[in-house]
């Protein structure tokens, strides 16, 4: 048996294929023909971008419009001006093409990963894809082709790359086991590539992490057993689909999605999602080379606004600052950067470049309900300040003739203490909360979820988080604001009897947790709720409230 970690839940079993990542070593040297080698590696970009455009096309028509979104992603991603001129840049100073390119997009790459926000750590693994198969058409080998498998494959790569996730033979696949951890694998388990042999039988436990080679026959019947339920639960959860997100005892919630960009969003309606609880607006300015100009963000934003058909749409903007470093924007480095000159603060005193922001939602307002929400708010003045420019904003519009929206909704991200601790006067001033729970976590306990010394702190479960988001829920209920969830805790099926206790609106989550978050609502009545929220209140430590909550789970 090896133990690994998990990254997705669910058992799978079959037999094993290891496939070898492509010998991608080369020599670096120095060119002296500067010309001729950016020829040579803008004839590679285009053989890259060529089969990947007929992968897109291909995954278009056999599997959908989301695993071609991903694949067509790479295509911009290869080109973008940012890593065309960092090559080139390069190639100038001597460097071969392979250098260039892996200088280059290592450097972006580990911008990606420094990235506390898990959409944006996902990206740096977009870029190692592109690198790969850039580099592979500049050495003219061959990368790993997972389209066609044999039945019931489990299969162990180094990495699953997204292009391969876009591409793989879903249909034969039965668990997939990395060595690095994927956004789709089912586990990760060290050294699993020299591990584990072609076609010996294998167990994938995803939910325990968990990998049994050449089980026994009574561990194989046990893990059949347990597949086949685990499959029938997944199946129940279809019953849900297309139905109203409701209590035990009819109180309407609504369930709705995270996304960090348009290309999320044939995902997010697949799987039910009922609106956007957040739409992270930092891609635009991530994929760019310099700031997108008004009529680029209002395409963007509209795309979404109108594909909801009056849903609402929550776009946070720019969250700039901390762990989002943008090159152009040229931001000083800071000692504390996630307590720094960030989010809000550096849009207020860049309000002109705020207000193309701005005007652009207030315009996509016109195609849908589209709402506006302020990361990291601490005070007042801030809310206020953002309200004015918004006003400024509509009276330009207004000036010339464009079409915005005159009653567009000004909300608040609550996610720092302090705003925890003003939530009565934030009410006053916002049009709605939405609790980010993952950086109200961080700054309550102090705890920082990527320090392993001191992961155990990052947990809802502790007094201190939930007293604080009963805070600012039952304040922001009690001004008659609608209260929302775009943290992962929204997702949790323990916390959710809670938060119906304490009044939440809106649960906000990915995509593939919407079905199973509307079954666990609808297993629970109000009353019941709040007599688990007066116990789990009296708790003195997270265990104890965790152990409370596992205990009432259902």
């Amino acid at each position: 048996m090896y133990q690994g970690v998990n990254a997705s839940e669910g058992i799978g079993i079959g037999s094993v294929m290891v496939a070898v990542d492509p010998d991608l070593t080369f020599e670096p040297h120095e060119v002296s023909d500067v010309a001729a080698e950016k020829e040579r590696y803008q004839a590679a970009l285009a053989v890259f971008c060529e089969k990947t455009q007929a992968q897109a096309d291909h995954m278009k028509v056999a599997v959908g419009e989301n695993e071609a979104e991903i694949m067509a992603g790479h295509i911009i991603l290869a080109q973008d001006p940012g890593m065309t001129d960092a090559i080139n840049g390069a190639i100038d100073g001597g460097a071969c093409a392979e250098q260039a390119l892996v200088d280059a997009s290592t450097m972006f790459e580990n911008m990606f990963l420094s990235m506390d926000d898990e959409m944006f750590r996902l990206r740096a693994a977009d870029i190692a894809d592109i690198r790969t198969g850039i580099l592979a058409e500049l050495l003219g080998v061959e990368v790993v082709d997972l389209s066609v498998l044999p039945e019931n494959t489990v299969v162990v790569v180094h990495d699953l790359t997204p292009s391969m996730t876009a591409t793989i033979d879903k249909d034969h696949v039965a668990g997939i086991v990395t060595e690095t951890g994927g956004r789709t694998s089912h586990s990760a388990v060290a050294n699993s590539c020299s591990a584990l042999r072609n076609g010996m039988t294998a167990i994938v436990d995803g939910s325990k992490g968990i990998v049994i080679a050449e089980p026994e026959a009574e561990v194989l019947s046990d893990y059949q057993a347990q597949a086949k339920a685990f499959a029938e639960e997944k199946a129940a959860l279809e019953a849900f689909r297309g139905q109203e997100t409701v209590t035990a005892d009819g109180i309407k919630k609504i369930l709705a999605c995270n996304i960090g960009s348009p290309n999320d969003l044939a995902n997010a309606l697949e799987h039910d999602a009922e609106a956007i609880g957040l739409f992270r607006s930092e891609f635009l300015f991530m994929d760019a080379a310099e700031l997108p100009s008004e009529e680029e963000q209002f395409q963007a934003y509209r795309k979404v606004a109108s594909a909801l058909k009056g849903a609402p749409v929550i776009i946070r903007t720019l969250d700039v600052g901390g762990d989002k470093e943008i090159p152009y924007l040229h931001m000083e480095k800071e000692e504390n950067p996630f307590m720094g000159f960030r989010a809000v603060r550096y849009c207020l005193e860049n309000a002109d470049q705020y207000k193309v922001q701005l005007r652009a939602l207030l315009r996509a307002g016109a195609f849908g309900d589209v709402k506006i929400m302020i990361p990291l708010v601490t005070c007042v003045e801030e809310v206020r300040a953002v309200k004015a420019l918004v006003e400024e904003c509509k009276a330009e519009l207004e000036a010339e003739g464009l079409k915005y929206d005159e009653n567009i909704e000004v909300g608040v991200m609550m996610e720092t203490p302090a705003a925890s601790l003003i939530a009565d006067k934030l009410a006053e001033e916002a049009d709605f909360f939405s609790i980010g729970t993952n950086d109200l976590i961080g700054y309550t306990m102090c705890a920082d979820r990527g320090n392993d010394h001191i992961s155990n702190l990052y947990q809802v479960y502790y007094p201190a988080v939930l007293r604080s988001i009963k805070n600012i829920i039952e304040n922001g209920v009690n001004a008659g604001i609608m209260v929302g969830m775009c943290g992962e805790a929204a997702a949790d099926p323990l916390l959710e009897p809670l938060l119906i206790s304490f009044g939440l609106e809106e649960f906000s989550m990915s995509a593939p947790s919407i079905l199973r978050a509307r079954k666990t609502i609808s297993q629970w009545s109000k009353a019941e709720c709040d007599e688990l929220a007066e116990k789990a209140l009296a708790c003195t430590t997270a265990a104890e409230v965790k152990a409370l909550l596992e205990a009432a789970a259902r």
